[in-house]
């Protein structure tokens, strides 16, 4: 993709959040943008750094980590993809966040190794809201007695929460999944106390990123709409 039309598809991304927040009174320093890179190689990846956007999130630790190895520097980098023990090695030290917590025999793997690099991972819990057969997560009644047992573990910090909601041609249609959430982080904040900082929503994506902010998303991983698809 050239840097016009990446710059193009940035500014259109931003007023599009803009809007959303001002639809729903929020401040739209209070949402963070992922770029989805996992479709597009590191020139791509560098043009989106290089536009000022933070936040890069990839999902395939094999084809991460040469884009990491060469941009590591820059940003900060989120693993927004499911995530088998035998890959948490290459992604502890590298990414900050880790958005595809869903199980404590994970959370233990990704403890120890963060132990061994001197780190402390941020890690999203993952939530199935829509009980989808086909997508990884927990259930929503088991977020709170999860994320109790993960908070014993050293080096591993809950940072929020994050769901994938069903891709449908009406964004409004998954407006309650997002909604769900929204409640599941707030019941969790409310355990934590207020001397806490309040949980993160990483929700909404290409199709439905706008819904997500008005609900409260503070995190949007957007990938087709900003960098396309070059594979």
């Amino acid at each position: 993709m050239n840097k016009e039309t990446l710059e193009q598809n940035y500014r259109a991304v931003t007023a599009n959040i803009q809007q959303a927040c001002k639809r729903s009174g929020r401040s739209p320093d209070e949402v963070g943008v992922i770029a989805v890179t996992k479709y597009v190689g590191i020139e791509t990846t560098e043009a989106v750094l290089d536009l000022g956007v933070g936040h890069i999130g990839e999902s395939r630790a094999q084809e991460a980590v040469p884009k990491w190895e060469a941009l590591g520097n820059r940003g900060t980098w989120h693993f927004i993809g499911h995530l088998q023990r035998n890959k948490v090695k290459d992604v502890v030290g590298r990414f900050t966040y880790i958005h595809s917590l869903d199980r404590f025999s994970l959370a233990q793997e990704i403890s120890k190794r963060a132990a061994q690099k001197e780190v402390t991972v941020r890690a999203l819990l993952q939530v199935n809201v829509a009980g989808e057969e086909s997508k990884f997560g927990l259930s929503p009644d088991e977020v709170v007695e999860f994320s109790r047992e993960v908070a014993a573990l050293p080096h591993l910090t809950v940072a929020g929460l994050m769901t994938m909601a069903p891709h449908v041609p009406n964004s409004e249609e998954v407006r309650p999944i997002f909604r769900e959430l929204r409640a599941l982080r707030d019941k969790l904040d409310t355990y934590r106390g207020a001397s806490e900082k309040q949980l993160e929503l990483s929700m909404g994506m290409s199709n439905d990123y706008e819904v997500a902010v008005e609900e409260g998303a503070t995190m949007v991983r957007v990938g087709s709409s900003l960098v396309g698809r070059e594979r």
